[in-house]
Parts: C-alpha cells; sequence; structure tokens
C-alpha cells in the first residue's frame, strides 16, 4: 500500500521494496516508486484533456530527491499553462533518435541491418547488395525527405536505362519496407510510398524450355561433364527449387528411401518447409551425386565444405554449347511448373511443390504452352 510523506533524502532511505510507493505530501502528483529489487524511481501524476499521465522525472542515484522535487514543479507548471509534457519527451526523443540516424546510410546500417541480420541471417548480404546498387543516391538523403516524388523520379530513370519493371517493383517494395520499418520504430512519423504504384507486369511471358532445347542441354551436359553442373540443373529441373535452396539443400534434408526431399523454411522463400517427392531421375542424380560428393553436409559444396556459391561460368558455357539464349537458371523453375501443367497436374498440387503460399504466384508459373492450347481447342474443333 501506499504510504505518504514529504519526499527527502531520509524518506527516501527508509523506503523497502514492501512500500511499493511513496506520495509526496507537499507537491500533488509527485511520487516515487520502488521496485521488487529496490529499485526506485520518481515520477509526476497529471491529468491534461482527459488524459491521466505518470511521468518519470528520473532514477535515485542519478538524481537527487530535491532535483526531482525540483523538476516535478517545474514540470507541474508546464502542465497548468496546457503542455503535455510527456509528449514533448516523446518528440525529444524522436528528435534524438532522428539525429543519430537521420540518413538511410546510417539507419541501414544501425538499425534495419541488425534487425534483419536477425530474422533471417541467411538472407542479409543479399539484401545489402540490393539496397547498394538499387539505392545509392538516397543513402545520403534525410530518411524522412524519401518521398514518393524522389522515388518515381528515381523510377523513372531506372526505366529509362532499361532496368525491367518488375525489377523496379521489386525494389521498391524494399525501400518501403524499410521505411516502414523506421516508422515503427518511431524514428519517422510517417511516409508516402504507398503512392508510388507497382507497375503493370506481363506475368504470362515466363521462358521454359522447348523439347528441342531440353534435348540440347541434356546433350551439353553430358559433353561438358561436369558431375556437380550436371546434378544441380537436373535436379532443379526435376523438383522446382530456387537456387538458394538448392545452394543451401543438405543431405540430411533428403530421405532417399522414402523418394522426398525437405526444403528447410529457413532456407524457403515463403518461410514455410515444404516436402518434394523425387521423381526418377531426381532420385537417381542424387543417388549417383551422393557417391561422386559424400552425403555428409551441403549436396552442393565447395573445397571447404560450404555451401556453392556460385557456377554462373560454368552455366553460361552450358548454355553456350547447348545454343540456347535468354534463359536463367531460374528459368528451371519455371519449365517445372509448365511441364507439369501440360501434363494436366493441378494448380494447387502445383503450387505446393513450388512452396507459393496462394494459386495467384502460381498461375504465373503455371501457363500453358501454345501448342497445348491449339491441341485443346482442336478437341471441340
Amino acid at each position: 500500500m501506499a504510504i505518504k510523506a514529504k519526499i527527502t533524502a531520509s524518506s527516501i532511505k527508509g523506503l523497502t521494496p514492501e512500500d511499493k510507493r511513496l506520495n509526496d505530501t507537499e507537491i500533488s502528483g509527485f511520487h516515487v516508486r520502488i521496485t521488487p529489487k529496490g529499485l526506485i524511481s520518481y515520477y509526476l501524476f497529471y491529468r491534461l484533456h482527459g488524459k491521466q499521465v505518470n511521468y518519470k522525472l528520473g532514477v535515485h542515484g542519478q538524481i537527487t530527491p530535491a532535483q526531482a522535487r525540483d523538476l516535478a514543479k517545474d514540470k507541474l507548471a508546464e502542465v497548468t499553462k496546457g503542455i503535455d509534457v510527456q509528449a514533448v519527451k516523446k518528440q525529444e526523443r524522436i528528435n534524438t533518435e532522428q539525429a543519430k540516424l537521420s540518413t538511410l546510410e546510417k539507419f541501414l546500417e544501425e538499425k534495419y541491418y541488425p534487425w534483419l541480420k536477425s530474422r533471417n541471417p541467411k538472407t542479409i548480404q543479399k539484401t545489402i547488395k540490393a539496397f547498394e546498387s538499387s539505392f545509392k543516391q538516397f543513402m545520403d538523403y534525410q530518411i524522412k525527405d524519401i518521398t514518393a516524388w524522389e522515388v518515381e523520379k528515381w523510377r523513372n530513370k531506372r526505366l529509362d536505362s532499361g532496368v525491367k519493371p518488375a525489377t523496379t517493383n521489386r525494389q521498391i517494395n524494399l525501400i518501403k519496407g524499410c521505411l516502414s520499418r523506421a516508422v515503427e520504430w518511431g524514428l519517422i512519423e510517417s511516409h508516402d510510398l504507398h503512392k508510388v504504384k507497382a507497375l503493370t507486369v506481363d506475368n504470362s511471358k515466363v521462358r521454359y524450355l522447348s523439347k528441342d532445347e531440353e534435348q540440347r542441354l541434356r546433350v551439353a551436359l553430358d559433353k561438358l561433364n561436369i558431375d556437380y553442373l550436371k546434378a544441380l540443373v537436373l535436379l532443379a529441373r526435376n523438383t522446382g527449387m530456387r537456387k538458394g535452396e538448392l545452394l543451401s539443400l543438405k543431405w540430411a534434408d533428403i530421405n532417399l528411401t522414402n523418394k522426398v526431399l525437405t526444403v528447410d523454411f529457413q532456407n524457403a522463400k515463403s518461410g514455410n518447409s515444404r516436402h518434394i517427392p523425387l521423381n526418377t531421375e531426381a532420385f537417381n542424380t542424387l543417388y549417383h551425386w551422393k557417391d561422386l560428393s559424400g552425403d555428409i553436409g551441403y549436396v552442393f559444396k565447395d573445397g571447404n565444405q560450404q555451401p556453392l556459391n556460385d557456377f554462373r561460368y560454368d552455366w553460361a558455357n552450358l548454355l553456350e554449347k547447348a545454343n540456347i539464349t535468354n534463359f536463367r537458371f531460374h528459368d528451371l523453375r519455371h519449365h517445372f511448373a509448365s511441364m507439369l501443367v501440360m501434363a494436366s497436374v493441378d494448380l494447387n498440387t502445383v503450387r505446393e511443390l513450388l512452396g507459393h503460399s496462394d494459386l495467384k504466384m502460381t498461375l504465373r508459373y503455371a501457363h500453358l504452352a501454345p501448342e497445348h492450347k491449339a491441341a485443346a481447342v482442336n478437341l471441340i474443333g
């Protein structure tokens, strides 16, 4: 139960955790609280415009009872004039934080990147590279000055330089998420990047291999005779896994007995684990690769037993040998989805295999080839 007495060095000294609170007998609302561990803090309780506030004046040891009393008098005088001292204190704190993290570069390095790293350490380097390559011109901007108008001008320049609409959409979502976090953390009051609408993108144009291209790709794989590349390409072709998921795959994630592999939630873009059955070619590919690479650690690893970092040279060489153009490694995922749909697999099953959270994303991958559409309409012709 709270006790009453004039707050002085003597009365503070006599406080025990059981007292919990000491109300001053001279200044209305001035009081002391003591925690179960004995920490003592000074407060001023006041009401203003129907709002009740408990304003913290300071901690005992950092200020004296006399200093707390003088501060309580000053703040109570401000409240009497209609000033909400708690709101003023909050704004001062925001201003201080803004001064510390005033530019985008400082905010990213001191706040945003550490937060992202704690949530998903495997993607932090990719995010850092994306910010550095895309938003270099904004690094010296005050984060409050990164407006929709500035981003619109930036986007127009990117488009004029040949950057694709889908790419700028992804980049803008990146900085939107960053500024939304700054709002949530109280560094800025708001941002208006919601005004920057996503550009319309034709998602029906998805690249996949024709029968002839796939045959040439297989012939080139055999001629190059690069074991890891052949295993990587055939596994991508038969599972639809993303590049990052493949390079993060461990032998512990593969059950050759039951012919299924698991994409761990930490490596999946959706954040959810998924299980992919191994068809005959995928199973045989992994079974053969296991004998060559060993079945411990990462499935695709470098000489230091770390995940394979890159294979751009070998991939480019493969496409050249196969005489295939305008085809990325990620397009093997499109190819996988397209083959499933052309084999009359229902879209929801395709969605589950690809690891999409909703069917809308699957529609982008699961299109039908023109010759299959022609065959369909000819059935009633």
